[in-house]
């Protein structure tokens, strides 16, 4: 199981701005669970424990292949890709936001993929939930097998009665939603579509090399 723990961004305004647009954002894409915002959080962690325990012989692809299904119904992808897009976002064609969807939802897939990369007695737990604008903050912690904790917190909103997660907080206060946006909000400006396109499908091929290699 590999988590790192990601540089800190000076980044607590535009933290708190994405907050509030999570917290008041209509938009997401029907999932098939509707339970609760801790339900869904809790089927995630199941799906990423049954994944570290069988790692080893699942292999990056397989890891891969049995999360890609899971990340699509407890994340809300397209909200995601269009907040971490920005502003830009509404100069794109249907077909070109849907494939930005598409990668998006792939380079989540292979950084799940890449870092729950084994087992060595890990388990979560959950510790409540609280409100967070129009949205739900769940706050959960992964406990090591030397009892370090690490906080893992979730974002979810609803829409049309679903629950989906729209962001996840690492060590407890790192948003990684805020952190995208700071980065591939910069590429499309410098690039365009096909710039951003081109960088998450990279992202996500070399994702896979990584772990290939490490295994």
């Amino acid at each position: 199981m590999t988590i790192p723990t990601p540089r800190r961004l000076a980044l607590r305004n535009s933290v708190l701005a994405l907050a509030l647009a999570i917290g008041l954002g209509a938009h997401a894409v029907a999932a098939e669970s509707d339970g609760q915002p801790g339900a869904v959080v809790s089927g995630l962690d199941q799906s990423l424990l049954d994944v570290m325990q069988h790692a080893k012989e699942l292999g990056y692809d397989g890891r891969y292949a049995k999360l890609q299904p899971v990340v699509l119904q407890s994340f809300d992808v397209p909200y995601m890709t269009r907040i971490a897009v920005g502003s830009g976002w509404a100069s794109l064609s249907a077909d070109q936001q849907a494939q930005l969807v598409d990668a998006f939802g792939k380079f989540i897939t292979a950084t799940y993929a890449r870092r729950f990369d084994g087992y060595s007695g890990e388990k979560f737990e959950s510790l409540g939930e609280k409100p967070i604008g129009q949205g739900t903050l769940v706050q959960t912690r992964l406990v090591k097998s030397d009892g370090e904790p690490i906080a893992i917190n979730y974002v979810a909103h609803q829409d049309n009665g679903h629950w989906q997660v729209v962001d996840v907080y690492l060590t407890g206060s790192i948003s990684e939603l805020a952190q995208r946006r700071s980065e591939f909000s910069a590429v499309f400006a410098r690039n365009g579509f096909d710039g951003l396109l081109a960088s998450l499908q990279q992202k996500v091929a070399q994702a896979g090399n990584e772990a290939r290699m490490s295994s």
